[in-house]
């Protein structure tokens, strides 16, 4: 309020109080793939491109490629919001992997995706490359071995693999002045003999450090990446698996150990009417839509598992289900972190699990409640940064997260929460500087894998129905 002199009246408006949470939008689907077809000025390559439900517009991707079957099995569900990213299709299929994983620095192929919110105005929650996740390469850099230290090395040197092949990349530990290991962080694609690998740097005295690459069979170098892409968005990734036998879906999700990632195997049957056959496609794209629409009709921490997949005639292999069998071939597949389709009353996606062996982010619907949480929170509170520090401020904050987290409550995404102020970190030097810290718990709602009815013998249901025959006569 001012001093200044006023012989008069006036309105001066207070804007204090708690404020509402503002909500993200948590059913944005990522979508990379090929349309060699497509209008290449509505889809150039390796930009996002925003189809907000927009029919006529993902027409406009032509049916060559993997993104029209994709737009066509996610509206299968619901018409969702998709961010595309369209990427060339190589002169063979490694090429064409390699294309779609793209490259970080660059942000081609999937690293697109971290371009779309400042590009679409649209965040991807829900990632999918449909075609493109479900081989496990021959072609990959499997491990590099180290023949010499070397000497000198006061830290880790940059390593380069130089090959035929594209993508994969390593990083070095030196122990006591010498490379000791080298771990490989992306195997990559397309290396028909063992690239060669050199070490840069590591300080002024480094020298002799030398290594020998192993091609190999590797993980999937789409969905690694599509890891690292969900991590920075705060999203989820559903890939296909091999679609060939139990076993291989088993290893498949071996090779991985995020939380962000679910494993769907084996894929769908369609019916193409060109083709007037039943045809074999991804899964993913389905799960894709199904998610969207359980974000939109019942809320973001509904999991897709146990719901009927619609556009779909069939599973890519029958796979036995008897849910009162623990040694059921769906039990198995779950057990082991795959998620896999059923038929009851229609064909379903079933299995709840990630990627992940932390129990407290086992079940991915988890992993996405927290993640929202976070967004929306972040999101909300913007408007308190750059005020001067009060006690009402505080109070302000601590009590509209709580009004938040009550709301999630009565909304049923989380059981509880609370946010509070601690003084222990908050310091008098902390505030000083400006740094204000609020705590705040919360309990996710965990989806029930597991129902279990225990049932009793009680002959004392004898007596009450002799007693009843009784008076029954008697009348």
């Amino acid at each position: 309020m001012t001093t200044e002199y006023l012989h008069g009246v006036e309105t001066i408006e207070v804007s204090d109080g708690i404020r509402p949470v503002r909500r993200v939008r948590t059913s944005v689907i990522g979508l990379v793939g090929t349309a060699p077809n497509a209008d290449p000025i509505l889809f150039p390559l390796n930009k996002p491109v925003a189809i907000p439900g927009n029919t006529m517009l993902a027409a406009s991707l032509g049916a060559a490629g993997t993104l029209s079957d994709a737009m066509r099995a996610i509206y299968a569900s619901i018409g969702a919001f998709v961010v595309v990213v369209r990427v060339n299709e190589g002169a063979n299929a490694s090429e064409t992997l390699a294309n779609v994983m793209g490259d970080p620095v660059a942000k081609t192929g999937v690293h697109a995706l971290l371009s779309a919110q400042s590009l679409t105005g649209l965040k991807p929650k829900i990632l999918i490359a449909p075609g493109f996740t479900s081989v496990r390469p021959a072609t990959g850099v499997a491990t590099i071995d180290v023949n010499e230290g070397g000497t000198g090395y006061t830290e880790a040197p940059s390593v380069v693999i130089d090959g035929d092949g594209t993508g994969a990349s390593a990083i070095a530990t030196v122990q006591n002045g010498a490379v000791s290991s080298v771990i490989v962080t992306s195997p990559g694609i397309g290396y028909s003999a063992p690239p060669t690998i050199t070490f840069v740097g590591g300080g002024a005295e480094a020298a002799g450090a030398a290594a020998t690459a192993v091609i190999g069979t590797t993980a999937n170098p789409v969905t690694a990446a599509l890891a690292g892409v969900a991590d920075r968005l705060r999203a989820v990734v559903f890939v296909d698996g091999p679609n060939t036998t139990n076993q291989a879906a088993i290893a498949y999700r071996r090779d991985f150990g995020s939380d962000r990632l679910q494993v769907l195997d084996p894929g769908v049957l369609v019916f193409d009417g060109e083709e007037a056959t039943n045809v074999s496609r991804p899964g993913a794209a389905y799960a894709a839509g199904l998610q969207a629409k359980m974000d939109n009709d019942r809320g973001f921490w509904w999991p897709f598992s146990n719901q009927v997949i619609n556009g779909i005639v069939g599973a890519g292999r029958p796979i036995a289900a008897n849910l009162s069998d623990r040694n059921s071939e769906h039990n198995w597949l779950n057990e082991n972190g795959v998620t896999t389709i059923i038929r009851n009353d229609g064909f379903r996606f079933f299995g709840l699990r990630s990627c992940s062996n932390d129990p407290l982010t086992a079940f991915l619907s988890v992993r996405r409640i927290i993640d929202v949480i976070r967004d929306e929170v972040e999101a909300s509170y913007t408007w308190a940064l750059d005020r001067p520090f009060s006690p009402q401020l505080v109070r302000e904050l601590v009590e509209s997260v709580n009004a938040y987290l009550r709301l999630l409550k009565t909304e049923g995404a989380i059981v509880g929460g609370r946010c509070w102020l601690n003084p222990d970190f908050n310091p008098a030097g902390n505030l000083v500087s400006g740094k204000l810290t609020l705590d705040f718990d919360i309990e996710p709602v965990a989806p029930i894998e597991r129902l279990t009815f225990r049932i009793h013998r009680n002959p004392d249901y004898y007596t009450d129905a002799v007693e009843e025959i009784v008076r029954a006569l008697a009348a």
